[in-house]
């Protein structure tokens, strides 16, 4: 432990001069110093401005996006094209935008109805209202399948 307790002020000096520090120490480790400097903020945390910046990091890891299903789709359709971040991007705001549409729907429909509880019959109703013509005989058709698969097993 007596290790530990001479890294942690040489950890906590660069932090505070980080004109000094860093110029005596950059050319003789490269990459430690970037290390240092992540350990104090994530040690940091228990302190007041660290908690600040951490909170934010962790809150744009836990974003959730469709990215890697859209990615599996796509690859169980054409197995042989990619995809661009930005096509990937607009795919993803395309396929939440659906989302907010038909929970919104499936939302209006429990209430109208008294229900307290959205189910697969809303579900279907809204897919109905909101996609146009063949796209909903599909969507219908698709989503019929996931549920008798899931509840068989």
């Amino acid at each position: 432990m007596a290790p530990k307790a001479e890294k942690k002020p040489a950890e906590k000096k660069p932090a505070e001069d980080k004109a000094g520090e860093k110029a005596e120490k950059a050319p003789a480790a490269g990459k430690k110093p970037k290390a240092e400097k992540r350990l104090p903020a994530s040690k940091g945390e228990k302190g007041g401005e660290g908690k600040k910046e951490r909170g934010r990091k962790k809150g744009k890891k836990s974003v959730e996006t469709y990215k890697i299903y859209i990615f599996k789709v796509l690859k169980q359709v054409h197995p042989d094209i990619g995809i661009s971040s930005k096509a990937m991007s607009i795919m993803n705001s395309f396929i939440n935008d659906i989302f907010e549409k038909l929970a919104g729907e499936s939302a209006k429909l429990a209430r109208y109805n008294k229900k307290p509880t959205i189910t697969s019959r809303e579900i279907q109703t809204s897919v109905r209202l909101v996609l146009p013509g063949e796209l909903a005989k599909h969507a219908v058709s698709e989503g019929t399948k996931a549920v008798t698969k899931f509840t068989s097993s």
